[in-house]
């Protein structure tokens, strides 16, 4: 057996979510919504199921969804993008995952944002990618000059920046971007761009792609994922943008991973995909308003809670809340005494872990966010 996958712990989210099941908690721990996905969406996918072709589409994916990636995002975003350029993936995992088999040789440095995804650090490893680490602390979680000039090297071949971030929630900010820009440019490194949250930002924030800065047009891949945008997380239908030089590598990675995602959804995601502005700022509106809802309810039982800019996420400051529990122990007992599941953010951790950080989900309706502060209440009571 390889060891990187034997050897490898369950995750924290199948962990906590058997837990849910187990001891039948409401779950605000896995980052699935429970309401917000568009209906009309989801009809274009059933009447493609039955009136369009059940066969293998080609293998970089339907060219109307190609052209609907690329209008949306000269639309959005003001990036240029020809559908040589974008290929169709089976959730942004798999995007993730060819393009770090397509990019990286054994022995490349790959700078990875620590509280990061859980999946990138095994893939970096499989590709034989050599992982380094820039920490992020609360309760800002931003990134430094110190921690650029300290994390890149001659050695450094690709950056994986994850914004919005998943799970401090922060929104990078321009200054920010520009420190990643400028040491990518200058070290001549590769941004995989994780960006699947780009349209769930709040406050009026707006996502700025890494690859609308200078000079990283021509070295930026791209990521997104229909899943984010139409809170229908189980499609898995994802893609790739990219310069043809990083694109086509990609590309042949994905036809030996996944080969197609089904036509049926990708049909559906590419009608969605142009949908007018209404739905977007609607869909932002409604998940802000479950966000308000759970940092009120929070505060009422005496949680501090961190900002959270944009993603599904909300976390608790367990120390600045009075409570003398690590994270891992306070969500152990919260799911087995209390009834309520949550995310330990420690697990997000290489090295350096932060310990007093829990992550929670208000892509909730109100009964189930009302269910999760009653459990969150007599939680805290076990400890304080």
């Amino acid at each position: 057996m390889n060891p990187l996958f034997a050897d490898i712990p369950t995750s924290i989210f199948e962990h906590m979510s058997m837990l849910a099941r187990e001891h039948d908690a409401v779950n605000l721990g896995q980052g699935f919504p429970d309401f917000g996905w568009p209906e009309d969406v989801v009809t274009k996918a059933a009447e493609s199921l039955t009136g369009a072709s059940s066969q293998y589409p080609p293998m970089r994916g339907l060219p109307a969804l190609r052209q609907a990636v690329a209008d949306h995002y000269r639309r959005h975003q003001g990036l240029e993008y020809r559908i040589e350029k974008i290929t169709i993936t089976s959730g942004a995992t798999e995007a993730l995952a060819a393009a770090l088999l397509a990019l990286i040789e054994p022995g490349d440095e790959v700078l990875l944002i620590q509280p990061l995804y859980d999946a990138y650090l095994p893939i970096v490893r499989r590709a034989g990618g050599v992982p380094k680490f820039i920490s992020l602390r609360p309760p800002g979680w931003r990134i430094t000059e110190e921690a650029i000039a300290s994390a890149f090297s001659d050695r450094t071949r690709l950056v994986i920046l994850n914004n919005p971030h998943n799970p401090t929630a922060r929104v990078f900010d321009e200054a920010e971007l520009a420190l990643v820009a400028a040491a990518c440019v200058r070290h001549d490194a590769i941004a995989l761009c994780d960006e699947v949250w780009e349209h769930v930002v709040f406050d009026g924030l707006r996502h700025r792609p890494l690859a609308a800065l200078p000079g990283m047009a021509e070295r930026t891949v791209k990521v997104g994922s229909a899943g984010k945008i139409f809170s229908l997380t189980g499609w898995k239908v994802g893609w790739i943008a990219a310069p043809e030089a990083l694109a086509v590598p990609v590309s042949k990675a994905h036809q030996f991973i996944a080969f197609v995602t089904p036509p049926h959804l990708q049909a559906a995601v590419a009608y969605g995909l142009g949908k007018d502005d209404a739905y977007f700022a609607t869909m932002r509106a409604d998940f802000e308003q479950a966000r308000d809802a759970m940092a009120a309810g929070l505060a009422e039982a005496g949680f501090v809670t961190l900002p959270a800019e944009g993603t599904y996420f909300l976390s608790l400051d367990l120390a600045a809340s009075g409570i003398p529990a690590d994270d891992v122990s306070f969500c152990e007992r919260a799911v087995r005494e209390a009834g309520v599941a949550a995310i330990p953010v420690s697990p997000f951790y290489e090295q350096d872990a932060v310990t007093n950080v829990v992550r929670l989900c208000f892509a909730k309706q109100a009964g189930t966010i009302a269910g999760g502060m009653e459990g969150l209440n007599k939680a805290r009571s076990l400890f304080v």
